[in-house]
């Protein structure tokens, strides 16, 4: 067994050597299920053979190395609505909580990728707008694609927006089945189901040690997944509340507002934080929680290790 894994942290080194940007791409899906549970102030994230973790003041990346040892790396974080108050109203606030959590997403993937290699490497603004390109591509490609297969059926109105958006979400989980296929991208799953469970251990007040953590659930009702369940809803509404003015201008002001429809959606992900213990969020939050179980797997022991020590660290950090 022990051979197996050295077998599989092997070929995800080679694939990030050779193939870095490649890499990066398809664990852009992660950044999109990316948790953002921000109960007691925590959240985090899975990266290459690790676990970010990350508080409103610190932010802690832990990665297994091949010689078995964790190599963890913490930093002070700052939000740039800290020094702008303006930033911290509705909707300003989700413009850049969402680029600051990719941002922080993208570098725990290279600080991983630059450990397994046993090399340092920069992560510079340049490579940011590569990845940032990426990921306005895939999403770009979510949009105008369903949104073309569903003009082709002649469809409008209310039900055109529905279809459009049964097909995006139909679109979006075939995609996540076939890479959750991927022996190397499942051991990330593995660490998303890790670092969820060492989440929930730190809500529910538990020791934070191995043996706890495992019992613990692997679903989390504020992943990101339940994020992309939100996004739907609200394109839906948002579209059907727009006046048809042309097929041009119904593709296009489709693109021009997804960022509309991610601050809308973070508020509304803010919410069911707020009010999670209600009937009405706990539906809400059932289609998300249903679908991680393509977006997390169930993690070995040793994965669960890194977790721990990534949600000690920025405790330890922020208590500092």
């Amino acid at each position: 067994m022990k051979l197996f894994f050295h077998t599989l942290r092997w070929k995800i080194v080679n694939s990030v050597k050779q193939y870095k940007t490649g890499a990066v791409f398809h664990l852009l899906i992660e950044l999109c299920v990316r948790s953002e549970e921000q109960s007691l102030a925590f959240g985090g994230q899975a990266i290459i053979e690790g676990v970010m973790m990350r508080s409103s003041t610190h932010v802690a990346m832990c990665v297994r190395q091949p010689d078995e040892t964790i190599l963890t790396h913490s930093e002070r974080i700052r939000s740039i609505s800290d020094k702008h108050r303006v930033l911290k109203l509705p909707f300003l606030r989700g413009i850049v909580g969402l680029i600051e959590t990719f941002y922080l997403g993208v570098r725990g993937i290279y600080f991983s990728s630059s450990a397994l290699l046993e090399e340092e490497e920069k992560f510079t603004y340049k490579e940011f707008a590569v990845v940032v390109a990426l990921a306005l591509a895939l999403s770009s490609i979510f949009f105008v694609l369903p949104f073309a297969l569903t003009t082709v059926l002649g469809l409008t109105g209310l039900i055109f927006n529905v279809v459009e958006a049964i097909t995006r979400l139909v679109m979006f989980l075939s995609y996540l089945a076939i890479i959750s296929m991927w022996g190397e991208f499942s051991r990330i799953l593995q660490y998303h189901g890790a670092e969820h469970k060492a989440i929930n251990a730190h809500e529910a007040g538990a020791e934070l040690n191995v043996t706890s953590i495992q019992g613990f659930s692997r679903f989390h009702p504020r992943c990101g997944t339940s994020f992309i369940f939100i996004v739907i809803i609200v394109s839906i509404l948002l579209f059907s509340a727009m006046p048809d003015l042309g097929l041009v201008a119904r593709l296009g002001y489709r693109l021009l507002l997804i960022p509309v429809i991610g601050t809308i959606s973070y508020e509304l992900l803010k919410l069911s934080d707020r009010f999670r213990n209600s009937i009405i969020m706990r539906v809400l939050t059932m289609p998300g929680l249903a679908f991680q179980r393509l977006t997390t797997r169930a993690p070995s022991s040793d994965m669960i290790e890194v977790a721990v020590e990534a949600i000690r660290e920025v405790r330890r950090q922020s208590s500092s």
